[in-house]
């Protein structure tokens, strides 16, 4: 039967994310659904003060994501899984922060899942990610350049917010070389318009590490991105030795692109090629 790709967005992404890549699958014959986590797509929290611009204001809205956790995540990707694994396989693919509902769903529910495949994805094994971040492997990413975007105290809201509507060139040309070194900057405005601000704090507990009894059964593919300097190369080659040692009679399945960790979502023809040959 024709397998189904099921794809799960990063940090404060959503559905609209997968658009390119939806749309060269589909040209090479797939079917897909892209999926929007709890908080996400047209549930997510947007205050008006975003829309205006009011940085004080939007430093203090209410967020819809207070108390929404990795758990909700894993639900309703899971009530998702059960619908379209009743018209045949299922392939998930998971980008970045997604990386962490895809091995949570997949501890619980491996009987779900035909193959998983980790998009430059967190893949925790051994750490929690701000043990990952910690580590020299991650030396030399870029990704803090996001938090000068940050508003507001995470403590209050309950969320984590950023205004990605912000004019301040130098922090535009921060986010640029830290997602999408390799593309435009008019590529980057339109990326950060799809982009919501506000993204939960739960990355999950010990339990939501990848179980080599579940999880570890199940065929895995990781497609690396060598100019990825969000999760950088070397963080990346970490996940795929630990997950390896975890279960080497089933090891990952590595592919590679030379592209930045945007690159695939504005780009997506390489990785829908990856994706089509796992079909």
């Amino acid at each position: 039967m024709t397998p189904t790709f099921v794809l799960i967005h990063g940090s404060n992404a959503n559905s609209f994310t997968w658009a390119p890549m939806q749309r060269e699958l589909a040209l090479l014959g797939h079917r897909s659904l892209a999926v929007d986590l709890p908080g996400h797509g047209f549930d997510a929290s947007v205050p008006a003060s975003y829309q205006t611009r009011d940085e004080a204001e939007l430093a203090h809205a209410p967020s819809s994501l207070d108390g929404v956790g990795l758990g909700a995540n894993v639900d309703h990707l899971v009530a998702t899984l059960r619908r379209v694994k009743e018209h045949g396989p299922v392939i998930a693919v998971a980008h970045s922060r997604g990386g962490m509902t895809l091995t949570a769903a997949a501890n619980r529910f491996p009987e779900l899942f035909d193959r998983i495949v980790y998009l430059s994805a967190w893949c925790c094994v051994e750490r929690t990610p701000r043990e990952y971040v910690a580590l020299p492997e991650n030396a030399g990413g870029a990704l803090d350049a996001a938090f000068g975007a940050a508003v507001g105290n995470p403590a209050e809201l309950g969320a984590s917010r950023m205004n990605w509507r912000t004019g301040d060139p130098a922090l535009l040309a921060a986010l640029k070389h830290a997602l999408l070194a390799d593309g435009t900057d008019a590529e980057l405005r339109v990326f950060l318009g799809t982009l919501t601000p506000d993204e939960s704090l739960d990355s999950g507990s010990p339990a939501d590490r990848a179980d080599p009894a579940t999880w570890g059964r199940l065929p895995r593919t990781y497609i690396r991105l060598t100019e990825d300097l969000s999760i950088p190369i070397a963080l990346q080659d970490l996940f795929i030795a630990e997950a390896d040692a975890l279960t080497p009679e089933n090891p990952f399945d590595v592919r590679t692109l030379a592209t930045s960790h945007l690159g695939p979502l504005v780009r997506p023809e390489g990785t829908a090629a990856i994706l089509a040959g796992l079909a």
